[in-house]
This record gives structure tokens, C-alpha cells and sequence, in this order.
């Protein structure tokens, strides 16, 4: 959805409002399909929003920080975190450090320049021919991976239990995974039902579209992928119980001065804690019920929120992790509903494919 006002705020008077999204349809594992759906729309000049009053930000990075800036705030005197803070800039940068670079945070300014002109080659290569392949990213970071901790930027190494279920996870992103049935064999992502936590915070090479929105007592998250609204309750209630379950887990959020914190646990662990989806992370693995996560937003700029998720599954991996990089601001960017499950025959494709291979096995 695009903003295209630049003042004003998301009225408190219906939460209902807030969660109207975007519509579309499209299916998450047919990329041409998508991208000539998207560029289709943007061309005819279809406007798909819900009417909702946005946010007072500028539209224009800052190229210094300002000494004078101050953080907006909300008419009812909340840090503003409000806008479209899309993933893109973030597709260059690898969830997991390449070893070469091993504890060092930051690319030199050589690996900066190489790593500039082999996204340029890469958006070169996905925006040829008549349909885009991929959405770019116009901006490479000087990061060398998300994940901010252990300090080598590697994900943790499982425990045995952890290792146990990740043995009896099912997808088509388990590598080795030939044999398809039924949808059980298929994970939650397959199914158009999540993404889960934390992945769903973690860029893909397309629909990286977060919208935030705020009204008092709550802060919402719209999803582009996969077609979710996290619903942040800021007014200091208890958890729910933890025999209540839930796929993206159940939030609540409080203000550190002008940060806002968000904890979430009852999850039901079905779920994946990483997706070979998200570029440079390891293929699935599993989480559990006790996961908790521990997310912060700090707005430093009109144009930048400082963004850090800590992931703790100590039954699952042997240390905690954390990931920590910039959202950055564009309210041009156009957020779609993520409709994959109204098109989505790839699950059927795959059960057929596999049966007839199996059928038709040859020896060599």
C-alpha cells in the first residue's frame, strides 16, 4: 500500500481500520507471475489502499545526522515509528557472515565497491527482459551479515534435541527432501499459512514491504509476505496464558524512552527459526514453544529506525542470536496483499512430481 499523503495520523476510533490491508493476488512460488501482476498494477496506476491517514515523516534520506533532529511523536506523545519501512536496501547483505570476515562488523571500503557492483550486476541481471525476476536492491550496506550475534555473525550450532526435530521437519526447502504426500510434508511457508518468527522481520528478494502503524494502546505490523498484521498491545496488559499458542507468537510492547520494545513468546512451534528464503541463511530450522524474542525499534532519523531482534530457543540452539540493521524509510513503495494460497499449485505440482519419479524410478 502506498502512503500518499504526509500528514496526519492513523485515527484511534476503529482498530478495524487499521487492519484493512491491501488486496491482490498472487502466488509466492510462481516469481514471473508476480512480478508481471505487480509491474501490471503500478503501470494502470491502481491505487490499492484503505484510506488510512499517514504519518508526518520526511520523504528524503538524510546524508548526515543532524544534531538538532528530534524524535517525532504521535498526537498522543508517543515516539512516531510510523510508515513504510521496506526491506530492500537489505537483499545484498547476508543473514549469516561469510567466515573471511570473521568477527568484523563492517565491509572496508574495497569490499564495499565490489559488493556495490555485484548487486548492480545482480539487479542488472533480474530487471532484464520483459518481466523483472526479482525486486532490487538499490542500496548495498556496509554490513557483512544481519546476524549481530555471536560476534563471528554465524547462527548458533543445535542442540541434540534440536537436532532431533529438526530430523522430522518436512519442506521444500529441507535439503535432500525428495518425497512429497500430502501438504504434512510441507512447512508452514509452503502452505501460505506464516513465515513464523523471527523470519518473517528478514528480507526476501521480493515483497519486503513493512508497514507500521500506530494508535493509542497499539502498534501494528503489516506484512507484505506473507499477508500478516502483528497486533502489539503497548498498554501494559499480562500475557496471555502459555497454554495459548499462536504461529507468529503473542506480543507485547513497552516504551524504553524512545524506543519501543517488543517481547513475544507463546509460540506454537510449528514454525521455522531460519528459511533458505532469506538470502545467506542456512535452510530450515526448527523452533519450540518456548522461543522468545526480544525486539527494539529506535527511530534515529526522519528517514531511519535502528532496528535489533534477539532470538532465544535454548532448547533448539546452543546460544542465543541476534540480528540488528536499519529499516529504512519509503512511503512510495507499494505494499500488495500476499494472496499465495488463492494460486498456490505448487504444493500440488511437487506431490505430483514426486509420485511419478517414484513411480518411475530407474536403477542406474
Amino acid at each position: 500500500m502506498q502512503n500518499y499523503c504526509h500528514s496526519g495520523y492513523v485515527p484511534s476510533t476503529s482498530l478495524i481500520n487499521l487492519l484493512v490491508v491491501v488486496a491482490e493476488a498472487r502466488d509466492h512460488h510462481d516469481m514471473v507471475r508476480v512480478q508481471k501482476f505487480k509491474h501490471i498494477l503500478a503501470l494502470a496506476g491502481i491505487i490499492v489502499g484503505a484510506g488510512l491517514m499517514c504519518p508526518a515523516v520526511a520523504q528524503q534520506p538524510q546524508s548526515e545526522p543532524d544534531k538538532h533532529w528530534t524524535t517525532p511523536r504521535t498526537p498522543w506523545g508517543e515516539p512516531n515509528l510510523q510508515g513504510i519501512w521496506p526491506l530492500n536496501h537489505l537483499i545484498a547483505t547476508p543473514f549469516q557472515r561469510p567466515e573471511k570476515y570473521g568477527n568484523r562488523r563492517s565491509l572496508t571500503d574495497e569490499e564495499y565497491a565490489a559488493a556495490q557492483k555485484s548487486a548492480d550486476a545482480r539487479n542488472k541481471s533480474f530487471e532484464s527482459g520483459a518481466i523483472p525476476q526479482a525486486d532490487s536492491g538499490t542500496q548495498v550496506m556496509r554490513l557483512t551479515s544481519l546476524i549481530s550475534e555471536p560476534a563471528n555473525g554465524r547462527f548458533p550450532a543445535l542442540t541434540p534435541q534440536g537436532k532431533e526435530l529438526y530430523e522430522k521437519m518436512h519442506g521444500s526447502y529441507k535439503p535432500g527432501q525428495t518425497v512429497f504426500d500430502s501438504p504434512d510434508d510441507f512447512d508452514s511457508w509452503d502452505r501460505c499459512i506464516t513465515r513464523g518468527m523471527p523470519v518473517s522481520m528478514l528480507p526476501r528478494n521480493y515483497n519486503n514491504g513493512i508497514r507500521i502503524m500506530q494508535s493509542p494502546g497499539y502498534v501494528l505490523i503489516a506484512l507484505e509476505m506473507a499477508h500478516e498484521v502483528r497486533i502489539i498491545p503497548t498498554d501494559g496488559r499480562p500475557v496471555l496464558d502459555p497454554s495459548v499458542k499462536e504461529w507468529l507468537g503473542e506480543s507485547r510492547g513497552h516504551w524504553e524512552g524512545n524506543t519501543l520494545v517488543v517481547n513475544t513468546t507463546n509460540f506454537n512451534g510449528k514454525t521455522d527459526m531460519t528459511n533458505a528464503g532469506v538470502p545467506g541463511s542456512p535452510p530450515l530450522n526448527p523452533t519450540s514453544e518456548n522461543m522468545r524474542i526480544t525486539e527494539r525499534f529506535t527511530r534515529t532519523a526522519d528517514d531511519t529506525i535502528e532496528y535489533q531482534m534477539r532470538i532465544e530457543d535454548p532448547e533448539i540452539v546452543v546460544s542465543p542470536w541476534a540480528v540488528a540493521f536499519p529499516l529504512k524509510l519509503d512511503d512510495k513503495y507499494q505494499m500488495f496483499e500476499y494472496a499465495c494460497h488463492e494460486g498456490n499449485t505448487a504444493i500440488r505440482g511437487y506431490i505430483e512430481t514426486s509420485r511419478y519419479e517414484r513411480m518411475h524410478k530407474t536403477s542406474k
